[in-house]
């Protein structure tokens, strides 16, 4: 009897605590990746929190950090409430901040993912992936933010990883920035080879078709994901009803569609789960059995021992019930 007692006031406590309304949040920080200089990002992105604040009932503020990092720590430690992500900073999110995926990016045309480029200079001479990938102490490099999907997990995996290569090595140089950086490094000649993705070139197709005309593509990665929407898992259960409505119900009209049209070509948000991030985490482990399989200071037996554990953790990934 006692033990029953026990059991439902801890069920009631539980209850008690999960009641919270969104009356309780009194405004929400949405955290905006740095794929571009946090002005182009705010220009893109304010007249959607805006309509997003009136919608939910509480303002939303903007959190533009230089890099995936501050976006994911900010979640991490109840800062940020609601982040763009690629798939790869999503899985830190889910499994380091408390975060769940809850919507992602619809594309303008319908295509449900997007690609990774490796990119050169109309004029540097390289015409081939296979002249970057033997005459890479020749050449500099512009890699992604270390937490980014196309900008550094994608092709460091296909590009190198399969190639029994470490871009850190690789290359003469190689230094790290974001998608735009990385696009005017290559086409002000700063770097011969960069990492890139068809969000940016469509961008510059769009608004200087001069300047990609200038730009080779090297490579194109298999499809990627289209980006998710991460919120706190601990948000009030009528604030993230709020938000899902306003989020996947967005672009009705003309302007809502203008605004969608202006942050990457979008048409909108469908509702998801971190089931979308299996194939990156896939990915993650992929590129890791292989950076043990080349490893050459490891003992036979430890290398043995870290693949096994790599296999059964894609083991649990390939079933239906794994996250």
């Amino acid at each position: 009897m006692l033990q029953t007692v026990k059991a439902f006031a801890a069920a009631l406590a539980l209850a008690l605590a999960g009641s919270a309304c969104a009356a309780d949040v009194k405004e929400l920080n949405f955290g905006i990746i740095a794929t571009e200089k946090a002005g182009a990002l705010k220009q893109m992105w304010e007249p959607f929190l805006e309509d997003m604040s009136k919608s939910v009932g509480v303002k939303v503020n903007g959190f533009y950090a230089t890099d995936y990092a501050g976006i994911i720590e900010g979640q991490r430690f109840n800062k940020v409430h609601i982040a763009w992500y690629g798939n790869k900073s999503a899985i830190d999110a889910v499994d380091r901040a408390n975060g769940e995926v809850f919507a992602q990016f619809v594309d303008l045309d319908g295509t449900p993912g997007y690609y990774s480029y490796l990119i050169t200079h109309r004029d540097s001479g390289i015409k081939t992936l296979d002249q970057v990938l033997k005459n890479g102490k020749e050449l500099s490099f512009g890699i992604g933010d270390p937490s980014s999907t196309s900008g550094t997990l994608v092709p460091t995996y296909y590009v190198f990883s399969l190639n029994n290569l470490d871009p850190k090595a690789h290359f003469k140089v190689t230094r790290s920035s974001n998608h735009e950086g990385n696009f005017l490094a290559v086409l002000n000649r700063q770097v011969d080879v960069a990492t890139s993705n068809s969000e940016m070139t469509q961008k510059m197709k769009e608004k200087s078709p001069e300047k990609l005309d200038q730009i080779r593509i090297l490579w194109t990665s298999p499809l990627i994901p289209r980006d998710p929407l991460v919120w706190r898992k601990d948000l009030p259960a009528d604030m993230k009803n709020k938000i899902r409505d306003f989020v996947t119900g967005y672009g009705k009209d003309e302007r809502e569609k203008t605004i969608l049209k202006n942050m990457y070509r979008l048409a909108g948000f469908r509702a998801s789960t971190d089931a979308q991030l299996l194939p990156i985490r896939q990915l993650e482990l992929f590129k890791e059995r292989k950076k043990f399989e080349n490893d050459e200071n490891m003992s036979e037996a430890d290398k043995k021992t870290k693949l096994a554990e790599i296999d059964a953790r894609l083991e649990v990934l390939a079933k239906p019930t794994g996250k």
